[in-house]
């Protein structure tokens, strides 16, 4: 005979409330078989980043990694949107910036905690014979399709979930386990005939029904670390890390921001650092800015690349040296290669000292990669009008 804990049910909610979790629902450990053949679907389209977890059965059946599981606990913690007071703008002084999903404190470790805390109480209240597993982002199971079957939103066509409180910035995670519980219903679709995260899509990554191809999406190429494709550079503007685009014009989020978690709150300096001091900084520096971000999980290569990026889309020749230098002295190809294409974009004349210093680096060379952008760089240096006398 199963046994639906609903008194234990109310007496989580409550605890959960005083946690500071903003939203906490309960569903069945069932498998996700509405999910089988859209994930096989994508994997053999070549529609996934690649960062999700490989098994496509362990993120569909909860019994291939977790012993008889009954139900899963899902939470959301919501986080801000806007830095109260932003870097003051200097004049040549040219700044890059996270997507909001990054700022503040690792999320990851927020959730993490919170769940260990809400499992110590259930642990008191149940007794020791409860088994869990608390999974945030990098476990088994898909985030979003558990938090829409326990009722705390539905999955609008950006693939995101969406909360009537909240919208769509909010972090999740769950717990599964071997108890019972009432489940909580489903909430209807909520996009309608809206498509405007599609249309804004810089990159055409979303499908329009939830799915996505991922390594079409700027915030999958912000986190690679090789060359980045020609096609995205542009696209990616200043933000060197992520994208919020689809979120930024949804009409869920309009007006939307919190400040439940000082954790989660934006150090201006972090969340908007200063493009040309990222092309020099060491390792130890960039660990003391920016290791607490879950941004950083990378290492500073991606983050380097893409600074480089942001100085040729923002146009700056006061970034000229900064990048002259990298493209001489940097022992990394890929800081190399990019630098060149940043250089060109740079450049707006025929410069033939520029094209000279590209050639000379050129003949040292050893990487095809960079030896090509550095070719395309000093192709397109050449194409343009001489500076007039």
């Amino acid at each position: 005979m199963i046994v639906l804990q609903a008194d234990l049910k109310e007496k989580i909610i409550e605890e959960s409330q005083r946690l500071g979790i903003n939203k906490i629902g309960f569903t069945t450990a069932e498998p996700f078989l509405d999910l089988e053949n859209k994930l096989i679907a994508q994997q053999e389209k070549g529609h996934h980043s690649g960062f999700e977890h490989k098994n496509i059965q362990e993120r569909i059946y909860p019994e291939l990694i977790f012993e008889s599981p009954r139900s899963i606990i899902s939470i959301a913690l919501a986080y801000p949107t806007k830095i109260e007071h932003p870097p003051e703008r200097v004049k040549g002084e040219r700044r890059g910036e996270f997507a909001r999903a990054s700022w503040g404190t690792d999320y990851h470790i927020i959730l993490r905690e919170k769940m260990d805390q809400l499992i110590e109480y259930i642990r008191k209240e149940a007794g020791d014979s409860v088994t869990y597993k608390p999974m945030v982002d990098t476990g088994e199971l898909i985030d979003v399709a558990v938090a829409k079957r326990a009722g705390l939103g539905f999955i609008g066509r950006n693939g995101l979930l969406i909360t009537e409180e909240f919208g769509s910035y909010v972090y999740l995670g769950e717990i599964i386990t071997n108890l019972d519980f009432p489940i909580d219903a489903e909430i209807p679709f909520g996009c309608g005939d809206c498509t405007r995260c599609v249309d804004a899509c810089p990159t055409g990554a979303l499908l329009g029904d939830g799915r996505m191809n991922a390594k079409q999406c700027l915030s999958y190429q912000t986190q690679t670390k090789g060359m980045m494709p020609e096609e995205f550079r542009r696209r990616m503007g200043h933000v060197i890390y992520g994208c919020d685009i689809c979120q930024v014009v949804c009409p869920y989020n309009k007006g939307k921001n919190t400040g439940f978690h000082p954790a989660m709150e934006p150090d201006p300096e972090s969340a908007m650092p200063k493009l040309k001091p990222l092309l020099t900084i060491s390792n130890r520096e960039f660990k003391e800015s920016f290791g607490y971000m879950s941004g950083s999980w990378r290492g500073k290569k991606p983050i380097q690349r893409n600074a480089i990026i942001a100085l040729g889309n923002y146009r700056d020749k006061s970034a000229l040296p900064d990048l002259l230098h990298c493209l001489e002295k940097d022992p990394r190809p890929v800081i190399r290669g990019t630098a060149a294409w940043s250089i060109a974009k740079i450049v707006f004349h025929r410069d033939e000292m520029i094209m000279e210093f590209l050639k000379e680096v050129l003949e040292k060379e050893t990487d095809k990669e960079a030896q090509d952008e550095m070719n395309k760089a000093i192709a397109s240096i050449h194409m343009k009008k001489e500076k007039k006398k």
